[in-house]
Formats: C-alpha cells, sequence, structure tokens
C-alpha cells in the first residue's frame, strides 16, 4: 500500500495501509462470506415458493414481496448505507450491517405469518444495503488502483455464481427437510454465516472511514423512498384488490414524487455537494442510456426466475429437487461467459456485446417457450438445456459492460457516484421487474393445470421479449469503445463507490 503519510490517521486508508499481503486476504475472504450470503438471499426464494406457499398459505401477492420487497428496500438505501460507512466508519458500518441481516435472517426462518415473513425480507434488504457498499470501499482501500481489475473480476465471478446458485442451494436445502423445517433453513443458514463473519470482522477489518466524507442525504432518501412504494405496492397488490381506481391514482403520484426527489437533487448539490445522485450526471448521454439499460435489464432477468420457477414446480411438478437442478445450465453458460470469453470479446466487439447478448437471450427465451408449448407434462431437464444455456450466456453478455459503457463518458470526479447510482438502479429494476412480471404472469394464469401455467408462461416470455427488444435498441446508442471499469473510477473517489 502508499506510504501512511498520504492519509490521516482518522482515514480507513491510513490502516489498512499496514495491513500485510496475508491479513488483506483474509480481510477480503471475511467480505466475501456477506457478499455471497446477500447474493444467494436475494435470489434463494423463488425454489422456495411452493413451500412457502404451502406452510403460510400465502398468496402470490406476499411472494412478489418477499422477492421485490428485499431489492426495493435494498436499493433505495444503498447509497446512504455508503455514506454511512464514510462517515462513521466502514468497518463500523459492516459490522452492523452484518448483525442486523443476521437478525433478519432468523426473523425470517422463525416467521410464523406472511406479515412478519415480509418485515423481516424488508429489514434484510435495509442492513444488506448497510453491509454491501462497505465489501466494495474495504476491497478498494486495500488494494491499489492496479490490483482492482483481479479482485474486481473475483467478486464478479463470485457473485454471477452466488445469484445463480441460490436456488439451487434452496433447493437441496428444503429436499432435505433439514430437522423437519421444511423452507426455513433457507434462512436460518445464515446464522451462523453471519456470526463467524462478525466475530473475523471484529478481528480483520481495518478500522477508519473516509478522510473527506460527504453528508447524508435524509432527506432525498425519504423521497425517492415515497416514490418507489407508490409505484410498485399498486404493481403487486393490484391483482389481488381488483384494481381499484385509487391504485392508479398512486402509480400516477410516483412521477410528480420523482420530479421533487431531482428538485431536491439540485438543491442539495448547490447546499453542500452531498446529492445521492450528482445532478451533472444526468448531463452525459450515455450514462443516462447505460442507465436505461440497467433499470430495464434487470427487470428483465430477475422477472426471468419467477415464472420459471413457478412453471418447473407448479405446471410441471418438478420436485424441488429436481426444478434446483433444472436451472444449473443458465448458471453454467454465465460463468463461461464471464469467466472464459468476457475478457477476449469485450476489447473486439465493444458496446455489440451486449446487442449480440440480447440477441442469444431472446433466442433462448423463444427456445424454452417453443419446448414448453410442444412437450408440455412430458418435458424432462434435459430438455430446459439449450434454452437455459443460451439464457445464461446472453445475460452474462449483457452484464458484462453494462456498467463500463454507462460510465465511459462521465466525469471522472463522479465516477464513483456513478457507480453507486447504477448499483441502486439495478436493484430498483429487479424489484420492478418482479411487480410488472408478475401483473403479467399472473393476470394470465387461468388455471393450474399445465394448460394454464404455458398460457401464463407465454405472457410472460413476449413480455420479456419486448424488454429485450428494447435493450438491443439502447444497445445502439451506447459509446462504441469501452473502458474497464477499474480504469473509470479513480482512486480518490472510494469514499462514494457503493457497487
Amino acid at each position: 500500500m502508499d506510504s501512511t503519510e498520504k492519509h490521516p490517521e482518522h482515514s480507513a486508508q491510513h490502516h489498512a495501509s499496514k495491513f500485510t499481503a496475508k491479513q488483506r486476504n483474509i480481510a477480503l475472504i471475511i467480505v466475501a462470506f456477506a457478499f455471497v450470503m446477500d447474493l444467494v438471499d436475494n435470489t434463494i426464494v423463488n425454489i422456495a415458493i411452493p413451500s412457502i406457499q404451502a406452510n403460510l398459505g400465502v398468496s402470490y401477492a406476499v411472494i412478489q414481496w418477499l422477492i421485490a420487497g428485499y431489492a426495493l428496500s435494498f436499493a433505495v438505501l444503498l447509497i446512504t448505507g455508503g455514506r454511512m460507512g464514510d462517515v462513521f466508519g466502514y468497518k463500523k458500518l459492516f459490522m452492523i450491517g452484518v448483525a442486523g441481516f443476521t437478525i433478519a435472517s432468523l426473523l425470517s426462518g422463525c416467521a410464523w405469518s406472511s406479515g412478519i415473513l415480509i418485515a423481516a425480507r424488508l429489514l434484510q434488504g435495509a442492513m444488506a444495503a448497510l453491509m454491501v457498499p462497505q465489501v466494495i470501499s474495504l476491497m478498494q482501500i486495500m488494494y491499489k488502483p492496479h490490483e482492482r481489475g483481479a479482485i474486481m473480476g473475483i467478486f464478479g465471478a463470485l457473485g454471477g455464481v452466488a445469484a445463480s446458485l441460490g436456488p439451487v442451494i434452496g433447493g437441496l436445502i428444503i429436499h432435505f427437510n433439514i430437522a423437519g423445517l421444511d423452507w426455513r433453513p433457507i434462512f436460518l443458514i445464515n446464522v451462523p454465516v453471519g456470526i463467524f463473519a462478525l466475530a473475523a470482522a471484529i478481528r480483520y477489518l481495518p478500522e477508519g472511514k473516509s478522510p473527506h466524507p460527504l453528508k447524508l442525504d435524509i432527506v432525498g432518501t425519504v423521497i425517492v423512498m415515497a416514490a418507489m412504494f407508490l409505484l410498485v405496492y399498486p404493481l403487486i397488490q393490484g391483482r389481488d384488490q381488483g384494481w381499484p381506481t385509487w391504485m392508479f391514482i398512486m402509480m400516477a403520484c410516483a412521477a410528480p414524487v420523482l420530479a421533487v426527489f431531482g428538485w431536491w437533487q439540485v438543491r442539495k448539490d448547490a447546499r453542500d455537494g452531498s446529492p445521492l445522485v450528482v445532478p451533472a450526471l444526468l448531463k452525459s448521454r450515455s450514462f443516462l442510456t447505460g442507465l436505461s439499460v440497467n433499470i430495464i435489464f434487470e427487470g428483465a432477468m430477475i422477472g426471468f426466475f419467477l415464472p420459471f420457477t413457478l412453471i418447473l414446480q407448479e405446471g410441471l411438478h418438478f420436485s424441488v429437487i429436481k426444478a434446483a437442478l433444472t436451472g444449473i445450465p443458465t448458471a453454467i453458460g454465465m460463468m463461461l461467459i464471464m469467466a472464459v470469453f468476457s475478457q477476449k470479446i469485450l476489447p473486439k466487439l465493444g458496446r455489440y456485446t451486449m446487442t449480440l447478448g440480447t440477441i442469444i437471450m431472446a433466442v433462448g427465451l423463444v427456445t424454452l417457450y417453443k419446448m414448453v408449448y410442444h412437450l408440455g407434462i412430458t418435458m424432462t431437464p434435459w430438455d430446459f438445456i439449450p434454452g437455459l444455456l443460451m439464457v445464461g450466456a446472453g445475460m452474462a453478455l449483457i452484464m458484462v459492460p453494462m456498467f463500463s459503457v454507462a460510465l465511459t463518458d462521465v466525469d471522472p470526479k463522479h465516477a464513483g457516484s456513478a457507480s453507486g447510482v447504477l448499483n441502486a438502479v439495478q436493484q430498483l429494476g429487479g424489484a420492478l421487474g418482479t411487480a410488472l412480471i408478475g401483473v403479467v404472469f399472473f393476470g394470465q394464469l387461468t388455471s393450474m393445470s399445465v394448460s394454464g401455467f404455458t398460457h401464463a408462461f407465454k405472457a410472460s416470455t413476449i413480455f420479456e421479449l419486448i424488454i429485450i427488444a428494447i435493450v438491443f435498441l439502447l444497445s445502439f446508442t451506447l459509446p462504441r469503445h469501452i473502458k474497464p471499469e477499474e480504469e473509470l473510477i479513480p482512486e480518490q473517489d472510494v469514499e462514494v463507490v457503493t457497487t
């Protein structure tokens, strides 16, 4: 690390500069545990849907809340969580986040009603928003700029694998019905992991905070939370309540509330230079397009897994373990692209990497629907392999350049803030995607038969293809040449990076 004279004694950089290579690696392993714990919990619920429904007698709206609620609370508090680490110390906020996440996981596993389970999932998302930004901040503090590319690559691959294998892990846990607890251990497994990460963090993570932290924007956080609630609540609850007029009024009110948020960000920037979203970012066309691609694609990706899991278990009557293993080709497709081909494809194709990804993913979706439609109840996990491999590969090709293309034309002094905004928008996209795909899928689910699920799957596939077509068109408006993400986020912006 750099000389300790370069940073104030209260800064995390000062404390991290004293770490040996072994200490840095131990600290990296600790934060990686928390990183994986969050990603697995973000996807593990899908496979447990039938078990939770049977055990608690919940509606599909509740299931959507369990998935979208986590992403929503994570998204709206993500940038604030990063700022709190800057102000109060990365290690301190990491430990608070891990402790809160562990408690929320315990509460989820012990939930005796759907209301308690939803509340626990919202708390999980909020605690993840305190925990996850510190992971990347600590990573950037402990490693020099030229070392971060490899570390980012490790975390990127780890993230893809963890998110993809979440349903597989959940399927195995439910299949073995540990201690007769059915779905509950998918949350309770976080408790020993969280306790280990917390105990290890006390000893091995560097103390300190940002030498020049930005101020918290509590007002901005509250406004954006209100806007997202106005939009997401009607989308999830509307079908169950017969779409009353007041729900459409709620959704319409989201737009002016977002306008108020924009006004407040301009005022906050002028007052102390600490808005959640730096207004100058919105002057970059590539950033705005990248932001749009992020939220749209994330909605498509997260939205895909909800109907897919339901048609496997509820429509085709696959066992939980059979359904979990059926999804593995998606993870394989993603890992092959990310680990083997991404470094070769991105420099050659630039923005067209994303264009190619949309085409492959669209072909995969059509292949999946055709197989479901023609084979129906006779379909086996082997029949899903070609479509899922293409869907996974397409997703990876879109994901690999997504941040870099958005950051390419951003002023380097705003790159850290832009990266945090992109992450928050991704989570919002996941929440909105779950809500919207639920409207389409459950709205077309006329019966619990195979034909009923096939009809609903067709509707959701068409919706997914429309989203992918939008990403395809947007990909042509992005910068042609792309730099690696680590080159776009300078070292001095560590305190505002919340990726």
